[in-house]
This record gives C-alpha cells, structure tokens and sequence, in this order.
C-alpha cells in the first residue's frame, strides 16, 4: 500500500502497529506529514496519561450491590404508594358508607316523627269531635250555671280554651313543633275530662 498525504488520516484512526509504522515511513519523506504524526503521538500520549484504572476488586460489587438497594427502595416506595392509595380508597369507601347510614338513619327518623305528627293529629280530631259533642249537651247548663261548682267549671272551660288558642296560634306557625303538640293534645284531654264533669254534675243533680 502506497501512504500519501490523504491517507495518513486512515491510518491514524486505524492506529494499529501497521498502520502506525507505515505512517512513520511518509512522514520521514514529509514534512507535513511528520507534523501531524507528531501532533497525532502528544495526544495519544496525554489520552494515556488520563486513562485511570482501579485495583480494587471490590468496585463492581459495591456498585453492584448500590444498584441493588436503590431497586429495593424503589419497590419500596412503589408498594408504600399503592398502600397509601388503597387506604386512602377505604376511607372513602367508608366515609360514603357512613354517609349513606347518616341519611338512611335522617329519613328514618323524618318517618318516626312524620307518622308520630300524623297519630296526635288524628288525636286531636277525635278529641275534638268528642269535644263538639260534649260541649253541644253541657252548653245549656253552663251558659247558666245555678250551682258554684259548675260556674268553677265554666271558668276553667274558659281558662283552657284560652290556653288552647295560644297553643294553636304557636303551632300554625311551626306544625312541626312536637312540644306545643303535647302541650295542645294535654289541654284538649283536659277540657273533655272537664265537660265530661260537668255532664256527670248534671245527672247527680238529676240523681240526688
């Protein structure tokens, strides 16, 4: 093989003993050529002088085993992630149970007190009509009473109608106040208890 100038960059890069003795022989002939032989040795010479190696037989497997540790702490923290996350699923999950056990309980007792309104309502209808009824016989005794014990009567009929009024008037402005209820069922028994009183008066007077 003929060495030119052109080809001495080839034989540089190939670099072998072959290579390089051959381009020593032109570069005895060429100046330039020599130069940039020259130049080519320095380099190679300072690449090998920064080239460092390391005796220690234990380099790998340290690096080995760091590899190693930082693949377990990985998996480690992907697990402590998937069980953060699965956690946080179950409190949800059991939050919404919860919540569904707060309603359903909320409509159960709207129910209770919806279905406890509607049985002192219809106390109250029967108290009522009794009381109509009552009230229709005893109402010409009381509208003239000649004996002291049923003019007391007629003025504690007078008294808890007053107190039934005021009762009433509470509760058409809340329906749902269960105290006022009570309240207004007690002093609705009281009266028929009352007039139930007054018509047993009338038949002991009729009786004697």
């Amino acid at each position: 093989m003929t060495v030119t100038c052109d080809t001495l960059d080839t034989l540089l890069l190939e670099a072998d003993p072959h290579s390089m003795a051959m381009a020593a022989g032109h570069a005895e002939t060429c100046a330039a050529c020599a130069e940039r032989l020259a130049s080519w040795n320095d380099v190679s010479a300072t690449a090998r002088g920064l080239h460092a190696e390391w005796s220690s037989d234990t380099l790998w497997p340290r690096i080995d085993r760091a590899v190693r540790q930082e693949a377990q702490r990985s998996r480690t923290r992907v697990w402590q992630i998937a069980a953060a996350v699965v956690l946080l699923i179950g409190i949800g999950a059991l939050a919404w149970v919860a919540h569904q056990r707060t309603r359903a309980a909320a409509f159960d007792q709207a129910i209770l007190r919806s279905s406890a309104l509607d049985e002192v309502e219809k106390a109250e209808q029967a108290h009522l009509a009794a009381i109509d009824h009552l009230e229709k016989i005893a109402a010409p005794k009381l509208d003239d009473p000649g004996d002291p014990l049923l003019v007391s009567y007629r003025e504690k009929l007078m008294l808890l109608d007053a107190a039934i009024a005021e009762c009433q008037s509470g509760i058409d402005q809340n329906q749902k106040n269960a105290q006022l209820r009570r309240q207004l069922l007690a002093l609705y028994s009281d009266k028929q208890r009352t007039l139930q009183d007054v018509l047993r008066e009338e038949v002991h007077e009729a009786n004697p």
